[in-house]
């Protein structure tokens, strides 16, 4: 029998994460069955989806704009891939003939410039619009997709909206093609003034851009919040920043960039740089580049994957370097394990880990991993995505430390970013900062890192909020009999590790995982929960979903093997009012006893 459930936070199927917004992040999948159909590739759900998660699902504007790059260079039987630089565009290229190799002949790289000198110097230089587009057969897109999703080097969907408008005009050309161009064009109506929303302007639909007063835009860009595109420089500054500590309050992007001495107590404090801070198109990025600047520095050796990680990181590190050492627990024994290969003579490149872990929030032993890092001279690199560096301080214990923007420290669900943090006192910074100094390429597009930097304007204050609402949703949780286990670092067997590393007024994040002891409990919590359901974490309003069916749904048995059970349902707690949210809560529990 089909249970009729009315939510307040209903969102259909396929619908974007905030709905009308056109450059979210996430996609409503409002049920476990939705979720299933999902991974299974069922029509019901893949038809309705008007976007996704953006490295699992590319955006239909990227897809609109690659297609009409394969009409005017490829062949009816290609397909591409969009990337910011040529670099990139080769690893992919790199990438899919290593797979393919008979395909070698097939596969080639399309680059797209402004088309002058002028153009690229002026206006344009503060953005560099420009596309690499890999071009390969369609029987290869399945490998190219793997390259796109773990390396995380997409063009954003905004970068493809703004360039796919120069293409159509002519003002976007392979660099062989410039002499004798025509006039150019300062593109789509909404960058030829400084401010990207111009709601007195009417529609110019002429080149495919949208309407300033499509409600998409209207609600996305917040009743007409103005995005000046020639404070990117400052934009990425202020974020910078803010990562590296010194900026902890709520100001406008001028104070943020006024005075380089003008930081609180906590600033002064602070062990981390903005001159060590670098911004990525997406955290996995961040972690991709890492690993990959790692073995250029140190060469081509294995890594420790330590604790049970968010899919990528793994695959990465097996498909794009000689391979792992995979810990799934996260244990001591394991560090043991790892200590006597150490003392054998095997030698690593690095360890990544998460700290805490996803989606069992447990934390690493960072001290230890340290001290056998300083022995035996491997890399150690951290991922404080979940734990955020505002709750939890890890710098000391790595050289690396890695996080996805896109999570809490934006919150709106509306726009990508990562960022990676050099060690400065780091036994290998040196050694890193050369290499970071010869490959960095800032790659985060303009009007990204303008979303970004206002929307991370109150962090501060949303992470102490969020940290509270969490605590109070666990004590629901762990409250009732049907429930097996909540997974949050408070309550972990691991607490002391996070402790050690939590900073004088962090709390435990916003991230919580919940078991029952059967599966038609899971379910039926999961459906009767008022809040909106998809992939993504770190909003600012509470998103929940059954983790490991969405992230591992072709290896559940493998997942089991280290622990972690597919009828878990992972929650994100957002900034709703506590007694409303604790309220919400309680009524999905209640439907378990019915």
């Amino acid at each position: 029998m089909t249970v009729s459930i009315q939510n307040e936070n209903d969102v259909e199927v396929g619908e974007s994460i905030p709905p009308m917004t056109a450059h979210a992040v996430s996609v409503s999948l409002p049920t476990w069955k939705a979720n299933v159909g999902y991974e299974e590739g069922e029509d019901w759900v893949v038809k309705s989806m008007k976007t996704g998660y953006p490295r699992f699902f590319i955006h239909k504007t990227i897809e609109a704009f690659a297609s009409d790059i394969v009409s005017k260079h490829g062949q009816t039987s290609q397909r591409a891939m969009l990337f910011p630089t040529h670099v990139i565009a080769e690893r992919c290229q790199k990438f899919i003939i290593s797979r393919l190799p008979d395909e070698e002949q097939h596969v080639r790289i399309v680059d797209l410039v402004p088309i002058s000198e002028k153009a690229r110097s002026e206006e344009l230089a503060i953005i560099s619009p420009q596309v690499s587009a890999v071009l390969f057969p369609q029987e290869a897109f399945k490998v190219a997709k793997q390259f796109w999703q773990h390396s995380g080097d997409g063009v954003s969907s905004r970068r493809a909206e703004y360039c796919h408008g120069l293409f159509k005009e002519g003002v976007l050309v392979e660099p062989s093609t410039i002499e004798g161009s025509p006039k150019f064009c300062k593109g789509p109506r909404r960058y030829q003034n400084k401010s990207s929303i111009d709601l007195g302007r009417p529609a110019d639909k002429s080149n495919g851009n949208i309407d300033p007063q499509d409600p998409t835009r209207f609600v996305e860009e917040r009743f007409g919040r103005n995005l000046d595109i020639s404070k990117t420089r400052n934009a990425k500054l202020a974020v910078r920043r803010r990562i590296a500590g010194s900026l902890t309050a709520d100001v406008g992007l001028s104070e943020a960039v006024s005075s380089k001495s003008d930081v609180n107590e906590v600033a002064k404090h602070s062990d981390r740089s903005e001159d060590d801070v670098y911004l990525y198109p997406c955290g996995m990025s961040s972690i991709f580049n890492t690993h990959r600047n790692l073995m250029a520095t140190k060469g081509s050796l294995k890594s420790v994957v330590y604790g049970f990680p968010y899919i990528d990181t793994l695959k990465i590190v097996e498909k794009f370097g000689p391979g792992s050492q995979f810990y799934g627990f996260g244990s001591s024994e394991e560090l043991d394990d790892l200590e006597k290969r150490l003392e054998g003579g095997e030698r690593f490149l690095a360890l990544f880990t998460e700290f805490p872990g996803n989606p069992q929030l447990r934390s690493p032993d960072l001290k230890r991993i340290r001290a056998l890092a300083d022995k035996y001279d491997f890399y150690v690199v951290v991922d404080e995505t979940i734990g955020n560096f505002l709750n939890v301080n890890v710098l000391p214990y790595a050289d690396v430390v890695v996080s996805s923007l896109t999570k809490i420290f934006s919150g709106d669900s509306n726009v990508m970013g990562g960022s990676l943090v050099l060690n400065p006192k780091g036994k290998h910074y040196n050694e890193l900062k050369q290499t970071w100094s010869r490959d960095y390429e800032d790659n985060h597009w303009a009007e990204d890192s303008i979303f970004l930097e206002r929307n991370s304007r109150d962090f501060v204050s949303r992470i102490e909020r969020i940290n509270i609402n969490a605590e109070a949703i666990c004590d629901v949780l762990r409250a009732h009999p049907r429930v097996k286990k909540v997974y949050y670092p408070k309550y972990s067997e691991t607490r002391a590790n996070y402790d050690n590393c939590r900073t004088p007024t962090g709390g435990y994040g916003g991230l919580l995982s919940v078991t029952f002891y059967s599966k038609e409990d899971s379910v039926a919590f999961f459906d009767h929960l008022d809040a909106v359901k998809g992939p993504s974490l770190g909003t600012n309003f509470t998103l929940s979903s059954p983790y490991v069916i969405l992230a591992h749904y072709g290896e559940l048995d493998w997942c089991a093997s280290w622990g972690v059970e597919a009828d878990l349902v992972r929650v994100s707690v957002g900034l709703e009012e506590p007694r409303k949210l604790v309220s919400t809560f309680q009524r999905a529990l209640e439907s378990l006893s019915s």
